[in-house]
């Protein structure tokens, strides 16, 4: 069973696990994506859901739609999501984590070692 987060919205954390998909190379560009009804069996949520998180992923240019034949993946999709969530990482997520840093007193170096020694922070 998926277990979504309570803090955003369900058809966003499927448009989002699509694109981590996306990302590891489960689809590249023009292969062919679970239908809707698909994808929302596999993650056990209402079909309407799932279109929505069609339609977000469709209004981004991740996928696109062949009529009678299903959802693909956008040529340049990858690069795309890519960028997006670099962007993201480094607007949002990183100036989090070095304030955090700055009041545990962690220093670059001890997260350079814990980097290069595989550890999960």
């Amino acid at each position: 069973m998926t277990t979504f987060n309570p803090d955003k919205a369900i058809y966003l954390q499927m448009a989002d696990r699509l694109c981590d998909e996306i990302l590891a190379g489960t689809y590249r560009a023009d292969d062919r994506v679970p239908s809707v009804r698909e994808y929302a069996v596999l993650l056990q949520v209402n079909t309407n859901t799932a279109v929505k998180a069609y339609d977000e992923l469709a209004r981004r240019g991740v996928i696109y739609n062949r009529r009678g034949l299903g959802y693909f993946v956008a040529p340049g999709a990858r690069e795309g999501i890519l960028e997006a969530r670099r962007s993201e990482f480094m607007g949002r997520t990183l100036p989090s984590v070095f304030r955090d840093m700055r009041l545990l007193g962690i220093g670059i170096d001890e997260v350079t070692k814990a980097w290069q020694e595989g550890e999960d922070l």
